[in-house]
């Protein structure tokens, strides 16, 4: 076992949603970094409940699906 990889556990609640810290560990990217695309108007669609982010992770796996690339030059 590579000694060298770490193990995060993801919270999803029981209706599917992820906080931005949680949705970072599960996308693999800071929660900084849905902050900014949010505020961009780019990356996973997600609510805003009682002034927080929560991403769905049915829309998650969407929107990584809509990311597939068959080669480099793809846009």
């Amino acid at each position: 076992m590579n000694e060298n990889l770490e193990s995060h556990r993801v919270f999803i609640h029981p209706d599917g949603r992820m906080d931005r810290k949680n949705t970072g560990l599960y996308l693999g990217c800071a929660p900084k970094t849905l902050a900014d695309w949010a505020s961009k108007g780019k990356g996973p669609e997600y609510v805003m409940i009682g002034g927080r982010a929560f991403y769905f992770q049915d829309d998650l796996s969407t929107w990584i699906e809509s990311r597939r690339k068959r080669s480099s030059a793809d846009r």
